[in-house]
């Protein structure tokens, strides 16, 4: 793989790990690595490799030091940049990306089916946290004034939570204030046609691809998961998005929002059948990744589910990216801690359909093989609080611009 490198840049302090793979290749062989402001130049013998650095990430050659081989990475070193690296998209809220009286079609991300058709929302209101009304016996000196009040969206309504929409699926007639429990609900409006009730549970599923969507909360309330459905203006063409890309952006984003509205950075991602199946500790989240792909004929250290790189992009890829710490809680991995967590008030819940938790976890861990090996684990990290070796992993967020075109 001559030529390959990956760069990790931390925007905060303008510095960035360079790791250079081809040289663990040729472990015994010298190698001559030149770095200049805008390009990188490998010599090992008489072969010479070089790449050219994406737009905007400019080098400071002075700077480079700690300079070391670690055997099955490759070359480990550390540079300033010469100026601040380019600035990350623009990463709007779920609530956000949602606007009052504007019409949305909900499309399957599985499949791109329509779900619903030209809907239109009069109110979009964010959620309170989902351990909301654990809180309240520490707010009020007298009973529960909200035991018997339920946040259901009304005719027009989009509630949006953490990590899905709850929105009415009735048609224009008035929505009863206080709606039928989940338990009492025999079936569930259907405006389009586009999904289906399971008859052994309350699981809205997709009529082409049968993947879960959502799930109904009332006879007229459905939740859809943020990572199930893509929502679009009425008005705007849709183009798909590969899954993987989809789901690591949109956890990304929820880890984005809360770490900065609650100041947690621990989660624990659980399925819709109350399992947890994730812990993650959120690490960094101004990472810019830069990875070389060099001659190789087989360029998919990043590549997940089948999502490559568009010929446009050129072999240097770009992303913005979450840096994460992982333990896996399945077949009964990790339960010990999985119970402290949960019993944790600093640790925040995140709720997605069971298929997609697994689907994330091995995101996660195509990821931490995808990292040169030194960069897979961290040992050690706050040992009474964390396990001693936590898989190491990048989420992430989005595509670069330049590689959207």
């Amino acid at each position: 793989m001559a030529g390959a490198f990956l760069m990790e840049i931390r925007r905060a302090t303008q510095s960035a790990l360079l790791v250079i793979r081809a040289a663990a290749e040729l472990p015994s062989a010298p190698v001559e690595v030149s770095v200049c402001a805008d390009s990188l130049e490998v010599r090992s013998g008489r072969s010479c490799d070089a790449a050219a650095l994406p737009a905007g990430v400019r080098l400071a050659p002075s700077s480079c030091r700690g300079l070391r081989r670690l055997r099955g990475d490759g070359l480990h070193l550390r540079v300033r940049l010469r100026c601040p690296p380019p600035a990350a998209d623009v990463v709007f809220t779920l609530k956000e990306s949602l606007k009052p009286n504007k019409n949305y079609i909900f499309y399957c991300q599985s499949c791109g089916d329509i779900v619903v058709k030209d809907w239109k929302f009069l109110r979009v209101l964010p959620l309170p946290s989902e351990d909301w009304s654990d809180l309240v016996e520490e707010w009020c000196c007298h009973p529960d004034p909200f035991a018997r009040s339920t946040l259901h969206p009304q005719h027009g309504d989009c509630f949006v939570g953490d990590t899905y929409f709850l929105v009415n699926s009735g048609n224009e007639s008035h929505v009863p204030e206080s709606p039928v429990c989940c338990s009492e609900a025999g079936h569930h409006a259907s405006q389009s046609g586009s999904y289906l009730k399971s008859k052994e549970n309350t699981r809205v599923i997709c009529k082409r691809c049968k993947t879960m969507l959502g799930e109904t909360v009332s006879s007229d309330t459905i939740k859809y998961y943020v990572t199930e459905v893509n929502i679009q203006p009425a008005e705007g063409s849709f183009s798909p998005t590969p899954r993987s890309q989809f789901v690591q952006s949109m956890v990304a984003q929820c880890l984005l929002e809360l770490s900065s509205a609650k100041s947690t950075f621990r989660f624990t991602i659980k399925g819709d059948n109350g399992k947890t199946y994730i812990l993650v500790w959120l690490l960094n989240s101004d990472t810019l990744l830069v990875e070389s792909f060099g001659s190789s004929s087989c360029h998919s250290d990043f590549t997940l589910f089948g999502d490559i790189l568009t010929p446009s992009s050129g072999p240097v890829g770009t992303w913005n990216a979450v840096k994460v710490l992982y333990q896996p809680c399945i077949q009964c991995r990790n339960k010990e801690l999985a119970d402290a967590w949960e019993n944790d008030m600093g640790v925040h819940p995140l709720k997605f359909p069971s298929e997609t938790c697994l689907e994330l976890l091995l995101i996660l861990g195509l990821s931490t093989t995808s990292l040169p090996p030194s960069l897979r684990c961290m040992n050690s990290f706050q040992e009474k609080q964390a396990p001693r070796t936590q898989g190491s992993a990048l989420i992430k967020r989005a595509w670069s611009t330049e590689e959207k075109d």
